[in-house]
């Protein structure tokens, strides 16, 4: 049942649907009253086709029009017991709604008890049980395969999960705040405080703190910039710091790319990354605090395989 914004189009529908069976039923009976007399003959219908193949005004099929007719009569009862005038609900009262939540209550049920033996464990001994794995791994396709993808290698701006580096940490604890509220990150743009030198200066400045190819002269003038600017995100050796969510720019780990070019954008323009927060994605339902302990257990297991 759709959920309209105005009163006319529950109605409209309703009469469209309604005369449409009426006319239909009408027309049928217009064209089928007329039987032949004993003895008559069809008349021919004045055309042909392929030559010799002729159109008489025969009566219709009886089992033919039996067929129609309980097509229509099939119609009106199920506009009575489903919904499909307008807002009528139907004699049933049925939903597709509803008919999901009874679905998930009747899946809740079902797993309880599994999920209830695992949340007495903590997170590093489920992580280690097969059956919790494939559970964990059912779920995070589910919810977190569209950004970090099916292998949870990540993409450009979506974090690789199966490696050792972690914005926020890689404990148990906070994966699962991670996991549950979600993050928020934000690089401020600073093209427009260190000019287009500045920024190329403190771009090969932070090139050079990975050992990558970089220009030293480059770098050296930018290292009072990126003291003066970034340091207080990235620390002053540029470790990062995880409480923030400041990335460790010595390591060779690059969320949105670690050339020269990429480097240069980030700096001027800034990142914003966001993380949903998957208790909002996971409902209220009475398991939800096993699916996000499963699905912690599950991704702290994929770096630990390291």
């Amino acid at each position: 049942m759709s959920d309209f914004t105005s009163g006319f189009w529950p109605i409209y529908i309703s009469i469209i649907t309604l005369v449409s069976i009426v006319g239909t039923f009408i027309f049928l009976r217009s064209q089928t009253t007329r039987k032949l007399a004993p003895g008559e003959k069809p008349e021919l219908i004045e055309h042909t086709w392929d030559e010799d193949l002729q159109d008489l005004n025969n009566p219709l099929p009886r089992w033919w029009l039996g067929l129609f007719y309980g097509t229509l009569i099939f119609a009106l009862a199920y506009l009575v017991l489903w919904p499909g005038l307008g807002n009528f609900a139907g004699v049933l009262k049925w939903t597709s709604t509803g008919e999901y939540e009874a679905e998930v209550k009747a899946a809740e049920a079902k797993f309880q008890p599994v999920y209830a033996g695992f949340m007495k464990q903590d997170i590093a001994t489920v992580a280690a049980d097969p059956d919790a794995r494939a559970i964990g791994k059912n779920l995070f396709l589910t919810y977190c395969s569209q950004c970090h993808g099916s292998d949870a290698a990540g993409a450009k701006g979506f974090p690789n999960l199966t490696d050792a580096d972690w914005l926020y940490g890689g404990d148990p604890d906070t994966l699962k705040a991670t996991i549950t509220d979600g993050r928020a990150g934000v690089m401020p743009a600073l093209g427009d405080a260190l000019g287009a030198d500045g920024t190329r200066q403190v771009a090969n400045y932070v090139l050079s703190l990975s050992g990558r190819k970089h220009d030293a002269a480059q770098a050296a003038a930018g290292k009072p910039k990126f003291e003066e600017n970034c340091a207080a995100c990235h620390m002053p050796d540029g470790t990062g710091m995880q409480a923030m969510g400041a990335p460790n720019l010595t390591d060779k780990v690059w969320l949105y790319g670690g050339s020269e070019a990429a480097i240069i954008e980030t700096i001027a323009k800034g990142r914003n990354g966001v993380m949903p927060a998957m208790a909002q994605t996971l409902g209220t339902t009475s398991n939800k605090d096993a699916k996000l302990h499963l699905l912690t257990a599950y991704v702290y297991g994929l770096s630990q395989k390291q």
